[in-house]
């Protein structure tokens, strides 16, 4: 959700993130250091943090970028990180996210993509729901250490700026919107135990109701996870997000308040699996 600039969920966008204090595949783990970055680590973490912050404010530059078409000079794009493989998905789900992920490739990108929906849900304005997301996605460690900053993080008065209450319900007659759509992923690194995937995605936030003064937009990202094999399953030790690539907008007339609403309504969330 709430969809990172992180934005969502402020803005260490771009930043490595250490959870507690060790740099992501920057070679061996490095002892824990100091305590005083978790909050920061928080805001590179929640999907849509970031996100949520600047259309909140509304004081992030809106002028479109263009995304990259090819890997270098004259090379024809990849699509090996996006073909779909025909392996069945996974079937078991934990606290409502999909999980018994393949220790294959494969695997650990469907992971990273139902991870970053999960993460970008409107479940993490929610403290219940958050804390029961954390604890399902990242390893016992990382969460131990994001609880705390991000109940901080997702504090009353942050949550009135997205026009939600303490308790992050949206006003009677009102959709709060906070979606996570992966487009693509792609394996950066992997070794059976660890693995680093980048998920590009596009993000939706905003509240959608009559009265609303905040419509929902749309924005791209790229989340990158580097996920441990804990127990029989992928989880995420640590996460980055960075802006784009976005594509040229198009000319689509944009809907109104109620067409979104009931579009949230009517259309649920998918579970990825290549």
């Amino acid at each position: 959700m709430s969809p990172g600039d992180e934005n969502d969920y402020g803005e260490p966008s771009g930043t490595r993130v250490r959870l507690p204090d060790a740099d992501p595949y920057g070679g061996a783990r490095r002892p824990a250091r100091s305590s005083s970055r978790n909050l920061v680590m928080v805001v590179g973490v929640v999907v849509l943090l970031i996100a949520a912050i600047a259309f909140a404010n509304r004081g992030g530059d809106d002028s479109p970028s263009t995304a990259a078409t090819g890997e270098g000079n004259g090379d024809k794009p990849r699509t090996s990180s996006t073909a779909a493989s025909g392996t069945k998905p996974v079937e078991t789900r934990s606290g409502g996210i999909p999980s018994g992920f393949a220790r294959t490739e494969q695997g650990v990108q469907s992971a990273a993509a139902n991870y970053a929906v999960a993460l970008g849900s409107t479940g993490m304005f929610r403290e219940e729901s958050r804390h029961a997301l954390v604890d399902t996605v990242y390893t016992a460690a990382a969460a131990a250490g994001l609880q705390a900053p991000m109940d901080q993080a997702y504090s009353a008065d942050f949550l009135a700026k997205l026009g939600l209450d303490a308790d992050g319900n949206a006003p009677t007659g009102n959709t709060f919107v906070s979606r996570v759509v992966p487009v693509g992923t792609t394996v950066q690194a992997y070794t059976g135990t660890a693995a680093k995937v980048a998920v590009w995605y596009l993000g939706l936030i905003g509240m959608s109701g009559e009265n609303s003064t905040d419509p929902v937009t749309s924005s791209w990202k790229t989340w990158t996870f580097d996920l441990r094999w804990v127990e029989g399953d992928w989880k995420v030790a640590a996460d980055e997000q960075k802006e784009g690539p976005a594509p040229v907008p198009g000319d689509d007339k944009a809907a109104a308040s109620d067409e979104i609403s009931k579009a949230i309504e009517e259309y649920g969330g998918f579970t990825y699996a290549r």
